[in-house]
């Protein structure tokens, strides 16, 4: 995607609104926080994402991060990562983090369902192998739990590997003793959100 030279011109406003949702209000206001955050280039870069003081306290904030930089997230079916952003990149990202719109079909909500919860998983794939292993979910939970203070690093640890083994039950059924658990693959992770869609999950 081409970084764009200056404000966007109408035309691109109403294409960008197409695509993410947002309007061409909240795409003028976006912009110009891209512009604060890049200091006026046409690009961001990771080291601009931690410059900012609200998510200095985030326990998942590399995680989040990491998020605007993975090419999965750029609804382009690619893989990978990338070192800088252009404006519409940083957009399509922003835009997984909208609320659906109220007037939505069935079948659409799903979509966008499904589309909010690929994101979440790739969120926690930090290896972008399509795979949450057991460590990658240990890190998610000792950082929210832990650092947080509420929690010792080894009680987070044991919450963190009861909750993969529980994921395991829903995804797998029954497992033998000797068998081991690679991890939650994104069906897995699709079952799990079916299970508590009524409970924990926001869409």
């Amino acid at each position: 995607m081409g970084a764009l030279q200056s404000l966007p011109a109408q035309q691109t406003y109403i294409d960008l609104a197409e695509k993410t949702g947002f309007s061409c209000e909240q795409i003028r206001v976006l912009h110009k926080r891209f512009k604060q955050l890049s200091h006026n280039e046409e690009t961001l870069r990771r080291d601009d994402f931690y410059e900012i003081p609200d998510l200095e306290c985030n326990p998942i904030r590399s995680e989040i991060i990491g998020a605007f930089f993975d090419r999965r997230n750029f609804k382009q079916s690619v893989d990978g990562t990338v070192e800088e952003i252009s404006f519409e990149e940083f957009l399509v990202v922003m835009s997984h983090f909208r609320p659906p719109p109220l007037d939505m079909t069935e079948e659409q909500r799903e979509n966008v369902r499904r589309e909010k919860l690929r994101f979440l998983f790739n969120m926690h794939d930090t290896d972008n192998d399509g795979t949450i292993t057991l460590e990658e979910y240990r890190h998610v939970v000792e950082e929210l739990l832990s650092r947080s203070g509420a929690l010792e690093k080894e009680t987070a640890k044991s919450i963190a590997d009861a909750a993969m083994l529980e994921v395991a039950s829903i995804s797998m059924g029954h497992m033998e003793p000797d068998e081991f658990y690679e991890g939650i693959t994104f069906e897995h992770f699709l079952k799990v959100g079916k299970q508590n869609k009524h409970h924990s999950i926001p869409y």
